[in-house]
C-alpha cells in the first residue's frame, strides 16, 4: 500500500528532527582531545630541534680542607654559573654574545655530591657543546683564581660533546602529550559547564522548599492551640 502525502510529510519531519538533534553531552572530550592532538602534532614537525651537551665540574677539596666544605663550594659555584662575570669569561670562547648564551646555558648540582652540570643548548650539536664547555671553562678559571682562600678548586670531570640525537619531543611525543592535554582540558569543562550548573541550581530550590515546609507534627500543634484560643 503506497504511503499518503500526510504520510510522506510526517516521515520527512520525523526524519529531520533526528538530524536536528543535539550532539550528546560529552562530546567536547573527544574534540579537545583531537585539537590538542592535532596542535601537538604540528607543534612537534614545525619547531626545530633542540640539543642538549653537558660538562661537568667537580669541587675537589685541598689537603687541609673537609669534604663538606667542597660540597658546599659546590652549590655555591652552581649559583654563579650562570652570572654575568662567568658569561663574560664563556663568551669569547662560545662565539655567541653573551646575552644570548644567558638563555643557552643552565647549571645544576646534587645536594649529596660536589659536582656541577653544565648543560648548553641550541638548535646545533657542535654550538651546544661549544656552550657548555666554554661556561665550564670560565667557571674553573674564575673560581681557581681564589683557591687559596677556599682551599676548594674546580677540575673539569667530563667534557661535553656534540649530542647525536635532539633533546626536544619529536612529533609523536608532542602529539601524544597534546591529547593528554585536550582530554584533560575536556574533562574539566564537562565537570564545569554551564548546563551542570543549572542542573544543580534547579534542583536546590526543592530542597529549600521542601526543608522549609513545618512538619506535620508542628502543624497539629499549631492547630489545637488556635482552636484553645
Amino acid at each position: 500500500m503506497a504511503d499518503t502525502p500526510d504520510q510522506k510529510k510526517s516521515d520527512h519531519r520525523s526524519e529531520r528532527k533526528r538530524r536536528l538533534l543535539p550532539p550528546p553531552a560529552w562530546w567536547p572530550l573527544p574534540a579537545c582531545a583531537l585539537l590538542g592532538l592535532a596542535a601537538g602534532g604540528a607543534y612537534g614537525v614545525l619547531k626545530a630541534p633542540e640539543y642538549a651537551a653537558t660538562s661537568y665540574v667537580v669541587a675537589v677539596p685541598n689537603e687541609t680542607t673537609e669534604p663538606a666544605t667542597a660540597l658546599g663550594f659546590a652549590q655555591a659555584y652552581g649559583r654563579i654559573a650562570t652570572s654575568s662575570s662567568t658569561l663574560a669569561y664563556a663568551q669569547p670562547r662560545a662565539g655567541i654574545s653573551a646575552q644570548r648564551l644567558r638563555t643557552q646555558v643552565r647549571a645544576e648540582t646534587s645536594p649529596d655530591s660536589p659536582m656541577i652540570a653544565i648543560t648548553g643548548t641550541s638548535k646545533s650539536p657542535s654550538e651546544a657543546a661549544d656552550v657548555a664547555n666554554a661556561v665550564a671553562d670560565a667557571l674553573s678559571l674564575s673560581s681557581n683564581q681564589a683557591a687559596k682562600n677556599t682551599g676548594v678548586q674546580l677540575l673539569l670531570f667530563n667534557q661535553a660533546v656534540a649530542p647525536s640525537d635532539p633533546a626536544s619531543p619529536s612529533a609523536p611525543v608532542s602529539g601524544a602529550v597534546g591529547l593528554c592535554a585536550g582530554g584533560l582540558l575536556g574533562g574539566l569543562w564537562l565537570l564545569a559547564r554551564p548546563g551542570r550548573r543549572k542542573e544543580r541550581a534547579a534542583g536546590r530550590p526543592a530542597v529549600e522548599e521542601y526543608a522549609s515546609l513545618p512538619a506535620q507534627g508542628e502543624h497539629t500543634e499549631t492547630k489545637e492551640k488556635e482552636s484553645v484560643r
